[in-house]
């Protein structure tokens, strides 16, 4: 291991070190951005492996290929959505121009972990930080991307909402989370110069590039999935989203409307009991608490309404029993899950992939971290596809309009960085 002080490295350092770790076929970097967050944000950490031989697939594969870490490094990874399928008795039909692996994940031959203080290197070390130093930048111009075609033309998912109310109304679901993709084709741009203007444009706490192969995510998550330090168990669902004013009088007014907001509320509530029902499956008895409940915090372009849940994991319980009880997110499916999963599979007009998946990383000790993959953009340069996806979460009162416009705030930022407009 090698330690670096900080003060030592140039400004521009973090953005070399990503170009240089973009060149590998297996890449995972995850940025907090300083974020001040409830329990911490990601740590920053970048690792990197010219190849993934014995990868896992499933959560079974998972099990086994985790206890062979013996040399200290994590393990850096990420699920797609469709590894509810392996969970439950679920399928996944609709079209995909992305075709991410169910789950996989790596062992880095190099990993570099910043400290507040310095930068240490572990794994091959050798020539790592003249390669990541002597890495040019070059200048990449704004990119200019054709407007996005939605997958979901508004006409239809205004009526996929109003048909969700219905469903409401029957007693299928109390609550569904409902997405649409917004795609492009033939595009060709740079994903960390894209990646860092995004993660400029729209500082998150759980934000991270990741390379699979021919598949890049650039992702500005808010959201917390899971994170384990033994012997307790943290997630954060958020529900509840409302804009940034434009003056400090005007933010405090949306600040006040969302909380005061009961449909926002009642979204969040609902979520929040999902999340303690899944919890308690793995968690000791009598364990599961809400140490907090409609905490708001302010983003670059928005409020967001987050709640705590925490819990102690039963003695035994390892990473893939985690996800067996409580994937995927119950922010990013609705109540109950399964069903609304069922509904999600017929109304969605798009397979997910790796939106509202995780991507994250887990120590030999036992600890781990995983984000939800929200605000994100999904690339495949051999194809020039590109895709983004949002969501709101319906519930009876929702009015279809406002649902709408909620998704496009959702995107602002992802627009704004590529210079792009949504076709009509």
């Amino acid at each position: 291991m090698l330690s670096i002080p900080l003060a030592e490295l140039p400004t521009d350092f973090r953005a070399r070190a990503l170009r240089w770790a973009a060149q590998f076929p297996h890449c995972a970097y995850f940025e907090p951005n300083g974020q001040a967050y409830p329990e911490g944000p990601f740590d920053q950490l970048l690792g990197v492996a010219p190849a993934a031989p014995d990868a896992p697939r499933t959560l079974d594969e998972l099990r086994q290929w985790l206890p062979r870490a013996q040399d200290g490094a994590p393990r850096l990874g990420f699920l797609t959505y469709d590894l509810k399928n392996e969970i439950e008795d679920l399928h996944s039909d609709n079209p995909s121009g992305l075709d991410w692996p169910t789950l996989h994940f790596f062992h880095p031959q190099t990993w570099l972990l910043w400290r507040p203080d310095t930068l240490e290197l572990h794994g091959h070390t050798d020539g790592v930080l003249a390669a990541i130093l002597a890495t040019e930048l070059p200048d990449w111009p704004a990119p200019a991307v054709p407007a996005f075609t939605p997958r979901m033309p508004k006409a239809d998912y205004l009526r996929a909402v109003e048909a969700v109310r219905e469903d409401i109304l029957n007693g299928e679901v109390y609550e569904l989370n409902l997405c649409q993709e917004f795609y492009a084709e033939g595009v060709q741009l740079d994903p960390v110069d894209v990646f860092l203007r995004l993660n400029a444009a729209s500082p998150a706490p759980f934000a991270g590039f990741f390379r699979h192969e021919s598949h890049f995510l650039l992702c500005a998550s808010p959201e917390r999935f899971l994170a384990h330090s033994a012997p307790v168990i943290v997630s954060q669902p958020i529900k509840g989203t409302i804009r940034r004013g434009s003056t400090p009088a005007e933010d405090e007014q949306q600040r006040l409307a969302l909380l005061h907001d009961e449909k926002e509320r009642a979204e969040n509530l609902m979520i929040v009991d999902l999340v303690r029902n899944d919890l308690a499956r793995v968690a000791r008895t009598g364990t599961v608490q809400v140490p907090e409940l409609f905490g708001l915090y302010p983003f670059r372009h928005v409020w967001q309404m987050i709640s705590t849940v925490t819990a102690e994991l039963r003695p035994g319980v390892d990473l893939p029993d985690v996800l067996r009880a409580t994937f995927p997110m119950g922010s990013m499916t609705g109540a109950p899950k399964i069903r609304a999963m069922q509904l999600i599979e017929h109304y969605e007009t798009a397979r997910r992939g790796l939106y509202s998946g995780s991507i994250g990383y887990a120590w030999p000790d036992g600890a781990f971290e995983f984000n939800v993959v929200i605000r994100s953009l999904q690339y495949r340069p051999d194809t020039g596809y590109l895709s983004f996806q949002v969501g709101s979460a319906i519930t009876y009162d929702s009015n279809p309009e406002r649902e709408y416009a909620e998704c496009l705030l959702k995107a602002r930022a992802i627009l704004d960085v590529l210079g792009a407009v949504v076709a009509e």
